[in-house]
């Protein structure tokens, strides 16, 4: 939410707080503040200029040569490109020497032959916004010369708050000035508004001006409207205004606009846009020669009805979508955005102006159906005060007489089909005291909540009933709410922070969760650093369809969490960084049962890259092999207690090369998990990559028992040992050679270390020889030459056997 610093002060008279100190004060509230941008921290050199002369460049079609009035006492030639320059027209000019925004400085220069001195510029160009169509034009009493940051009052900071998702009374500037008024509602003043050749039309509506509620249907000016679905229209307000001129907004209001972000438009779309902000209500505009009827009809979208939204795009509407409708077709998507065929445009001169209360699940529904999200759509799927409509369409009706002139209705139609009674909750002291942990009494209570309109009707010693305002009927439905509001008030820096008596957790820990700290304590210790990525997906990466993506670029949810890794390695190949240690423990989906819920598991990724070690004088970086891989993966399997023959070759999954992938397998035969050389095409790597390795282990509850370690002497005998050269056949894998002597070596075989591998002369063809050092020992003796050669003799006649392996001569 962007706030202007001057709106605020405007809004709270009382309010002395230096924009830094307010963003302060709003973090302790519980609303940070991302940023204060000063407006006029690089427009500073900026002035006012008046185009006397505009005449095409006699060396270039699409640009002009103006005579400028800079207030200098000469006339500066001044090349501009913008298709909308006039004679007569004030524009901001930037004099040569002028610095802007992102550091651009403004020279003399010759541009098709004809002298420029200076710019006239636009408001991107001087960050005021998006607009680069044309220059940006001012209207109202300017002087050549004088600075355009005062002028104009540009001398403010924007304030971008962080609002959460249930806290909407705070997208205002009433609900930012609620917060830090002195004295909370009570200092809080909607400003006058300036006066203007139409001020009598405002003093007249002020004094005239009554809301006639019905429940079902009610008329205004000629105009019919009617509520047809009152469980998502709560209630609608309209209000008719003849003899409007629409144009340009003055710059006063033009200015509040820019100074938070917005393009104005024109006088009437930009007094309901300056409305929204400063009171949080959305509010639209018809054209009302253009409603059919003319009639307003509050209903569902029918079967094949479309429309065209003031963005231009067709858009067509699902049954059970909520639209404003004139006699025969759609003319707005309700709580989200107006149709083109009734848009307020430059020959309007009645206007028909909506104040509406729509249903914000049913807003939210619509706004990611049709993937439109606008300024309205965002307060009212979150929740707009139903007590401050009044208010905001009487300031809305004021604004555009003041702007735009015409006279108003006096009668204002409100169809209001089941009033909303405010809440009313008790709230007990002593569960305050209980749950903050310092004793707060009723009076304090009262003189906290007090100032952000909560009413306390009644106050005793043991409980008080606190009536709810509407701008938090949202938010504020329990007790535990309200005891919320007064630690906010009360302010989270006063609370002690001394260490109290507690009752331990008798809760046991998830043995997933244990599981994952364990795992991230291993891959730390290795040297890994941890990533959180998406749980959203390529429609290539994903098996569950999401009803309402983000983007159509992740419209799935992931079925692995290895892909994802490889794009985290991807970015970092693109900033230049070769040596790369990730994982990442999150969760997978598959689909579920029919019209059921996706199958969740949680998963374990590590991707690798790079040199095994840092760079040292000492010995050139080796990088990560193969054997780094398989080590890994045999580490994890016995840290996840699937033992020491858990980790095979593979050979079949597709994310790897084929001779350099393996898969985990439980005791019970199951594959858990996979890992190997990511195959080339899968990764989008420069040609200076190394060889990427990667893996993935689907985690269960199981895993998380480890067993009590059991203690052994040391050993207090010596060890024999004995070398086996072998001749493996390839189709072989060295694992079950190695489970196969652990078998056939009987209770004395302590370790077994595969020491040398040989291919070449005296191994025949299809074979490898792998020499293995087989240690025995006895706890109780020394080991006689006999005992082992004959464990020796059982071992070689098992691999014989069971193999086909021989003994190397």
């Amino acid at each position: 939410m962007d706030i202007s610093y001057r709106w605020l002060k405007s809004l709270a008279p009382g309010l002395v707080a230096a924009p830094e100190e307010v963003a302060e004060r709003l973090a302790m509230y519980g609303a940070p503040v991302d940023a204060l941008v000063r407006l006029d921290a690089e427009i500073r050199d900026i002035v006012i200029a008046r185009v006397i002369e505009a005449r095409r460049h006699p060396n270039a079609d699409r640009l002009s040569l103006c005579q400028v009035d800079a207030g200098t006492g000469e006339v500066l030639s001044v090349v501009c490109g913008a298709p909308n320059v006039r004679p007569g027209g004030i524009y901001p000019f930037a004099p040569v020497g002028a610095s802007l925004p992102g550091g651009v400085t403004i020279r003399k220069a010759k541009i098709r032959g004809e002298e420029s001195q200076g710019m006239l510029c636009s408001a991107r160009e001087l960050g005021l916004g998006r607009d680069h169509e044309g220059i940006l034009e001012l209207h109202g009493d300017f002087t050549p010369g004088e600075s355009f940051v005062e002028a104009v009052g540009l001398d403010d900071v924007r304030i971008v708050v962080d609002v959460t998702a249930n806290r909407p009374d705070l997208l205002s500037h009433l609900g930012i000035a609620r917060e830090l008024a002195p004295g909370g509602v009570a200092g809080v003043t909607l400003p006058p508004l300036p006066a203007g050749a139409n001020s009598q039309a405002v003093v007249d509506f002020r004094a005239e001006a009554r809301f006639e509620t019905r429940t079902d249907a009610a008329e205004v000016g000629g105009v019919q409207i009617t509520i047809q679905d009152p469980d998502l229209c709560l209630r609608y307000m309209g209000a008719v205004i003849r003899g409007v001129r629409v144009g340009p907004s003055p710059e006063w209001l033009a200015t509040r606009l820019r100074a938070i972000g917005l393009r104005p438009i024109n006088n009437v779309v930009d007094a309901t846009n300056y409305t929204l902000h400063e009171l949080g209500q959305p509010l639209h505009a018809f054209d009302l020669d253009r409603l059919e009827g003319p009639e307003i009809r509050v209903r569902r979208a029918a079967a094949g009805e479309a429309i065209v939204t003031l963005d231009g795009e067709r858009r067509a509407l699902e049954p059970g979508m909520l639209v404003i409708a004139d006699a025969s077709r759609p003319v707005a998507v309700a709580g989200v955005m107006g149709g083109e065929n009734s848009e307020v445009t430059e020959s309007t001169r009645d206007v028909l102006l909506e104040c509406a209360l729509f249903d914000p699940a049913a807003t939210r529904r619509t706004r990611r159906a049709l993937g439109l999200s606008t300024d309205a759509s965002y307060r009212y799927e979150r929740g707009v005060d139903p007590d401050g409509m009044e208010t905001a369409c009487r300031r809305a009706v004021e604004l555009i007489l003041s702007v735009a002139g015409g006279r108003a209705e006096p009668v204002v139609a409100d169809v209001y089909p089941a009033r909303l009674e405010p809440a009313v909750i008790t709230l007990r002291p002593a569960r305050a005291a209980h749950l903050l942990g310092v004793p707060v009494g009723a009076p304090e209570i009262v003189d906290l909540l007090t100032p952000l309109g909560f009413e306390v009707l009644e106050a005793g010693d043991a409980a008080l009933r606190v009536r709810v305002p509407g701008h938090r009927r949202y938010d504020v439905t329990r007790e535990v709410d309200l005891i919320e509001e007064v630690a906010r008030r009360y302010g989270y820096d006063n609370f002690p922070d001394e260490l109290r008596a507690y009752r331990p957790n008798t809760v046991p820990e998830d043995p997933i969760a244990l599981l994952e700290d364990r795992l991230r304590s291993f891959l730390v210790a290795r040297g890994f650093l941890e990533s959180r990525t998406m749980g959203f997906a390529a429609e290539s990466e994903g098996d569950v369809a999401l009803v309402n993506p983000l983007s159509s670029a992740e419209s799935r949810l992931r079925r692995a969490l290895l892909p994802g890794l490889i794009h985290r390695l991807e970015h970092n190949f693109a900033h230049g960084q070769r040596n790369v240690r990730l994982f990442e423990i999150g969760t997978a989906f598959a689909p579920g049962p029919a019209g059921g819920l996706p199958v969740e598991t949680t998963r374990l990724a590590v991707i690798f890259t790079g040199a095994r070690y840092a760079a040292h004088w000492s010995e050139p970086a080796a990088p990560f092999d193969v054997w780094d891989l398989k080590g890994l993966l045999e580490d994890l399997a016995l840290e996840l207690g699937l033992g020491a023959g858990a980790v095979e070759p593979s050979g079949v999954e597709p994310l790897f090369i084929p001779a350099l992938a393996f898969r985990v397998v439980a005791p019970d035969g199951t594959m858990v998990g996979e890992g190997g050389q990511v195959a080339p095409e899968r990764v989008d790597a420069p040609a200076w990559a190394g060889s990427i390795w990667g893996l993935e282990i689907q985690l269960s509850a199981a895993m998380a028992t480890r067993p009590t370690p059991a203690f052994h002497e040391l050993p207090a005998f010596p060890a024999i040992e004995r070398d086996l050269a072998l001749l493996v056949p390839d189709q072989t894998p060295a694992a079950a050679v190695e489970a196969t002597i652990r078998a056939a070596g009987g209770a004395h075989l302590r370790d077994i270390e595969p020491f040398d591998v040989y291919r070449g002369p005296g191994v025949p063809e299809g074979s490898r020889s792998i020499a293995y050092r087989l240690r025995f020992r006895a706890q109780d003796r020394t080991l006689t030459d006999r005992e082992v050669d004959s464990a020796v003799g059982r071992v070689l006649h098992r691999l014989r056997d069971e193999h086909g392996v021989q003994r190397r001569g």
